[in-house]
């Protein structure tokens, strides 16, 4: 019997479906809203909600957040880096919430790649299409989101199982100093 809060652990090839499906999605949904973007923004930015959400076509030659301009190349090469080394980590049994959590990653790193790629003229110096304009944030897509968003799944899966390991621990603690006390008497 497996104890609360633990998850059966699912094989490494489960895994590596479920990461390339889910980055599979990212990659498909960004690619497509980064296309609908340059269509219907580029020339006219659209006010979603006033004062709060504005869809308004950008390039970015640097890296999420407008970092690193014109560091393309370098990210480039990152990102292919990024992508291998989370591929191969998929190899070993993982919690289902890290292998989500890899996948959108490898979505984001991919969807931003494929813009380095097919949107420059040189090597990986193609600039990266940006679309949603929140106040005092940076523009920003989906490809951006989708690795936000898995470092929040990753540090809350961090922080509950280490607060359920914790926990575990403390509850094993009066039982083992028991049997301490026990065996010195």
């Amino acid at each position: 019997m497996r104890p609360a809060g633990v998850e059966p652990e699912r094989t490494p090839r489960s895994h590596i479906i479920l990461a390339y499906a889910i980055a599979g999605v990212v990659v498909a949904a960004d690619v497509l809203t980064k296309r609908w973007a340059a269509i219907a923004f580029r020339d006219r930015p659209q006010t979603v909600i006033p004062g709060v959400l504005n869809f308004r076509f950008t390039e970015n030659p640097g890296a999420a957040f407008s970092l690193f301009q014109n560091a393309g190349p370098f990210l480039g090469v990152a990102a292919v880096i990024a992508v291998g080394a989370i591929g191969a980590s998929l190899a070993r049994p993982r919690p289902t919430h890290e292998v989500v959590a890899f996948g959108m990653i490898i979505g984001g790193a991919l969807g931003n790649l494929i813009d380095r790629i097919a949107r420059g003229e040189g090597f990986l110096d193609g600039r990266v299409i940006d679309w949603v304009q929140l106040p005092n944030f940076p523009t920003f897509n989906v490809a951006d989101s989708s690795v936000s968003v898995a470092v929040v799944v990753l540090l809350i899966g961090s922080w509950r199982s280490g607060s359920s390991a914790s926990k575990q621990s403390k509850s094993r603690e009066p039982m083992n100093q028991v049997g301490r006390d026990d065996v010195q008497a």
